[in-house]
């Protein structure tokens, strides 16, 4: 997954580290250990450093709290989560599909900074109530102030942030267009990744010192991430009202099981057609499996006569169909899914409709996208 190590699950969700996490948790550990060596000459360079690693850990399980603050609202609206991810700025929940309403997404969304409140909250508290002092008193500090700082950085009203579905779920709420939300909100996220851009470098173009490599990271981030956002959307107002059956390939490689291997081979392979693999269906128009050329060379070609196609015909299971009414935009998620190209269509019956190719609904998007002649 995207070089993604899975290294378990938590409370039944797939948990993954990106590689960039450990440069980031060796970097977190080095500087606060330096911090805290600095702070408290009397601690060894030993515990230093393990006190640094522990308070970096600390810091990284707060993030995966933020995300399972997420998670655990959007399972309880009937959304599944397809994992967690830790990369180089933080987290990432992935969720199966969209909130169905403004009021449900808006608190998806708050979720998270609410968890960093909280903890927050606990941790100054746990700091006050105990008195403590020394290391633990300073990494209890550092422990609330990054949630607080957590919760305040991702409320910012730009996706991908926070903040950004936030926004969405309101413009959402006000216009009645989930897509005016997104690409409203999209915008704001490019206009704050530009801000942090032009911050990290300009202290640099102006006085020669003071760039922030950080601001440069992160202004690209959002500035990558808000523009994929906003043409997604753009994309899913397209596809919206659109069904399987719309994008249905024209002439779909469809044979009927009676047919002898002889006739398959005469009017479909010797004719010309460059398909490589069949649908078969009954007389009554079912799907039933499917044949590919390769299936032929299993059978001498003396037999071909007296063989017919579903002698020879492969079953299909009904994980691999889709049905003609599915909505068009679940069913490309699906091929993205799955890493598949083409899909059967069938009805409700057991009909089938014909094949959807990947490239059709590119084709589709690119038809509805062309402005209409004058």
């Amino acid at each position: 997954m995207n070089g993604t190590i899975r290294v378990g699950n938590l409370f039944g969700i797939p948990f993954y580290i990106h590689p960039s996490w450990f440069l980031v948790l060796g970097l977190i550990t080095w500087s606060y250990s330096s911090g805290l060596a600095a702070q408290f000459p009397q601690l060894s360079a030993g515990l230093a450093l393990l006190l640094g690693l522990m308070t970096a850990l600390m810091l990284f399980a707060s993030v995966v709290a933020h995300e399972l603050g997420h998670s655990f609202v959007a399972i309880r609206q009937g959304i599944d989560v397809k994992s967690i991810t830790l990369f180089i700025f933080g987290g990432l929940a992935s969720l199966e599909k969209e909130s169905k309403t403004p009021g449900e997404a808006f608190w998806v969304a708050i979720a998270g900074p609410l968890v960093s409140l909280l903890l927050c909250g606990i941790v100054t508290a746990i700091g006050v109530t105990t008195a403590a002092s020394g290391p633990l008193a300073a990494i209890l500090g550092v422990l609330a102030s990054v949630n607080l700082a957590l919760a305040l950085f991702n409320l910012i009203p730009g996706l991908p942030l926070d903040g950004g579905n936030i926004l969405k779920a309101i413009v959402w709420k006000i216009t009645g267009n989930p897509y005016k939300g997104v690409t409203f909100a999209s915008r704001v996220g490019q206009i704050f990744g530009w801000v942090a851009i032009l911050s990290g470098v300009l202290p640099l173009v102006l006085f020669g010192s003071g760039g922030n490599f950080w601001n440069l990271l992160i202004g690209f981030f959002l500035l990558r991430n808000a523009g994929n956002a906003a043409q997604f959307a753009r994309v899913q107002e397209k596809l919206t009202g659109l069904t399987a059956e719309d994008a249905v390939t024209h002439d779909s490689p469809i044979v009927s099981a009676n047919l002898t291997l002889r006739e398959f081979a005469d009017e479909r392979v010797i004719s010309g057609q460059s398909w490589h693999r069949f649908l078969v269906t009954d007389d009554d128009g079912q799907l039933v499996g499917a044949i590919a050329i390769d299936n032929l060379r299993t059978i001498p070609t003396a037999l071909w006569s007296e063989t017919q196609v579903k002698q020879v015909m492969r079953p299909i299971t009904e994980s691999t169909t889709v049905q003609s009414d599915q909505p068009l935009l679940e069913v490309m998620q699906l091929l993205e899914q799955q890493k598949l190209s083409v899909l059967p269509v069938i009805r409700k019956n057991g009909v089938l409709v014909g094949i959807l190719e990947k490239a059709a609904i590119i084709q589709l998007l690119q038809r509805r996208t062309q402005p209409n002649p004058a």
